[in-house]
């Protein structure tokens, strides 16, 4: 048995592949369709030619949905999420599965099938059974998550070592925007893995699936573990990463606020000063008249009492 690889696009419409489909399905042999950008005369032509459930046809049109798994006669409709080489998009991939096909149906570019093409390619001698080739989608699917993760992990070790020299508001910007990305791959990762221990589970029936077949979803679902383990460890580190910006922005304004307080303190007395030989008392204008009363009294007096706040301030520990 082969596998026949038959993709459709923008450039080559689902019509085109038609006969070939039908040449396929009357022949009996396996083969794998991927659809990309379908829309809903792609839809009722995937209706037409292998008689999937409209229901599940419909759900094949609606992205933006959560990985699961759906059983109907004769075929599975699955959904499962990757991610894409720049590890800011996820791919999302909706799967017909049935011993005569494999359809896959997403809107945008899959880099992970491109690598699973490449890799049968150079095993073309050994062409994998259908339960296997579905097994090959899902797990090139759930380890595109590794470099995505790989790439969160290098992105806020360098927001730690920024943060150890200063905080800044954009900085603050990207520990938000990285904990969102965190959040959106810990929502796919999640029910993609109870979507996995259900096919490990043997708790749905899929076309083909054999006890050897539920060793290698087993080996799926613990790589869906570990990197629920990475994810969480990841908000971890952008949870302390946020305690340290806080912290740090908390120091600064503590010194500013400091620094304030220090020359308002230093400045209230000297007000005083000013202020009390600032009134019109005889007195002072009779006596406080010349240069040298007004070098002791104006500057020598604001002078005693400067140095003598600062080494105060000095003694306490405050400077």
């Amino acid at each position: 048995m082969s596998v026949a690889h038959l993709a459709t696009g923008p450039a080559a419409p689902l019509e085109a592949e038609r006969a070939e489909v039908e040449r396929r399905l009357a022949a009996g042999e396996f083969f794998w369709l991927d659809v990309t950008e379908p829309e809903e005369h792609d839809t009722a032509l995937l209706g037409e030619m292998f008689g999937f459930h409209p229901l599940a046809l419909e759900d094949s049109l609606k992205f933006g949905q959560r990985p699961k798994i759906e059983e109907y006669d004769g075929f599975a409709y699955i959904v499962v999420f990757g991610a894409a080489h720049d590890a800011d998009r996820l791919v999302e991939v909706h799967c017909f599965y049935s011993e005569r096909c494999l359809v896959t149906v997403h809107r945008d570019d899959c880099p992970p099938f491109a690598d699973l093409r490449r890799r049968q390619a150079r095993h073309a001698a050994q062409p994998p059974r259908p339960i296997e080739l579905l097994h090959q989608v899902v797990d090139v699917l759930t380890d595109s998550f590794f470099p995505a993760l790989d790439d969160l992990e290098d992105a806020i070790d360098a927001i730690e070592d920024r943060l150890d020299g200063d905080a800044s508001t954009r900085q603050q910007q990207d520990i938000y925007a990285l904990k969102r990305r965190a959040l959106t791959l810990r929502k796919v990762i999640g029910p993609q893995r109870d979507l996995v221990a259900r096919i490990a589970g043997e708790t749905v029936e899929l076309p083909g699936l054999t006890p050897d077949a539920v060793h290698y979803f087993r080996d799926v679902y613990d790589h869906l573990i570990r990197l629920g383990d990475l994810i969480e460890t990841h908000r971890d580190l952008l949870a302390g990463a946020t305690e340290v910006y806080l912290s740090t922005v908390s120091n600064r304004l503590n010194a500013i606020m400091k620094q304030l307080t220090l020359i308002a303190t230093i400045f209230l007395p000297l007000t005083f000063v000013t202020g009390f030989f600032g009134q019109n008392f005889g007195w002072m204008v009779d006596h406080v008249g010349s240069l040298w009363a007004f070098l002791l009294f104006g500057l020598a007096g604001q002078l005693v009492v400067l140095v003598a706040l600062v080494a105060w301030f000095r003694r306490r520990g405050w400077l």
